[in-house]
């Protein structure tokens, strides 16, 4: 089992292509982060019409819809951890919840989500500044560290496909823990947290 990293990729330039000065649309960024294979912050420039919440608000003063929002689908937090014992290391494992649908990489119980499963973890402003397992990708992460949202973030690109289309979601190479027994979790082993 190969181990999956996530990395930030520094944005290609063509040399031939002269730098421009003029401000370039928020479209026309999202288009050239996409073609480079960026995962750079795609800031608005203000050309023209007002800046998005996510630019203007600090994580803990965004609204219940607001903070949703700033999930991106990617899945990953709904991976299942192991915590050694005696070191406190977290590994991650390619298991995911049961309550996550492999497709969308949502949440099929979102509403109920901490009746059915008790150790669900609460994705807050105190565990987006204590979990250092959450992926470097994470929008929340992101903000938190000031690196805006990335190009394929649904709330930039306005599809929320894209998360999926670069590779970032746990589609296609994650498993349900559904019929997986306690003693094989370590089987399915990704690597350690952080």
């Amino acid at each position: 089992m190969s181990k999956r990293t996530i990395r930030e990729k520094p944005a290609k330039r063509d040399a031939a292509r002269p730098r421009r000065s003029a401000k370039l649309t928020a479209k026309h960024r999202l288009k050239i982060a996409t073609e480079a294979g960026s995962d750079a912050g795609v800031w608005s420039t203000g050309d023209g019409g007002e800046k998005p919440f996510w630019e203007t608000k600090r994580l803990q003063d965004m609204t219940p819809a607001e903070w949703d929002a700033v999930c991106d689908g990617c899945g990953q937090c709904c991976l299942n951890k192991i915590e050694e014992e005696d070191t406190g290391r977290i590994y991650l494992t390619r298991l995911s919840c049961r309550l996550l649908d492999l497709d969308s990489c949502r949440c099929t119980d979102y509403a109920n989500r901490f009746a059915k499963m008790p150790d669900c973890m609460s994705i807050d402003m105190k565990a987006v500044r204590k979990l250092k397992w959450l992926p470097e990708s994470c929008g929340y992460r992101r903000l938190h560290e000031g690196r805006g949202l990335a190009w394929w973030h649904p709330l930039v690109s306005g599809d929320p496909d894209t998360v999926h289309q670069a590779g970032v979601s746990v589609r296609g190479w994650a498993r349900s823990e559904k019929g997986v027994p306690q003693s094989e979790i370590e089987r399915y082993i990704i690597g350690e947290a952080g």
